[in-house]
């Protein structure tokens, strides 16, 4: 299936990327998709699923964890981590922006009314924020977002974030044991560095 055309939008600005060698192999990315007009109302559990599976395979295709995501009702963020020295997570992110795109349409009753900005808004976290304490408070940070919205009093409420680990559905990042497992998995799986 192929995703269907976006409509033509204004070109306000464009987003400046670092150089390409930053988003491979093992690099941290906090990732930011908004909608279009902050569009509202394409957000269910359905949508929820459906991004799931695909942060899943991009997770798969490009050696990929994702120790936290949140979808929100007009944007989403989520946190990868590289895996592999030939991870690129640009490429995850075109894979995962090219399908969103065709289930946002699939939504729109009127044709373009949920679209994902041109750009998605990204963060490479540097070494300080890629110990564990620090790594922890940026995924719980993005966790957080629908408290500090006011959707719900604790982020534990909110149905729609989670974790993409590939091999252990049921792991969660609000869990009491999330972060030693995690760690524990990143180690085992995660290459090792080239010599």
């Amino acid at each position: 299936m192929k995703p269907v055309p976006l409509t033509e939008q204004p070109e306000w600005h464009h987003l400046p990327r670092l150089d390409p060698e930053f988003y491979r192999g093992f690099a941290a990315v906090h990732w930011t998709l908004t909608l279009e007009r902050r569009a509202t109302g394409w957000l269910d559990d359905a949508f929820h699923r459906h991004f799931r599976e695909l942060l899943l395979h991009a997770a798969a295709r490009e050696g990929l964890f994702c120790p936290a995501y949140v979808l929100m009702p007009d944007h989403a963020h989520l946190l990868w981590l590289g895996l592999r020295v030939d991870t690129d997570q640009r490429n995850a992110m075109k894979f995962l922006r090219k399908h969103l795109a065709v289930e946002l349409a699939r939504r729109s009753t009127g044709g373009g009314e949920f679209e994902l900005q041109k750009q998605s808004h990204d963060s490479v976290l540097r070494e300080k924020d890629r110990e564990r304490g620090a790594f922890q408070k940026t995924c719980f940070y993005i966790l957080d977002n629908p408290r500090r919205k006011e959707l719900v009093t604790h982020p534990r409420e909110w149905p729609h974030l989670g974790a993409i680990v590939p091999g252990y559905p049921f792991l969660h990042p609000l869990t009491q044991d999330f972060w030693e497992l995690f760690w524990n998995l990143y180690q085992e799986k995660r290459e090792p560095m080239p010599s």
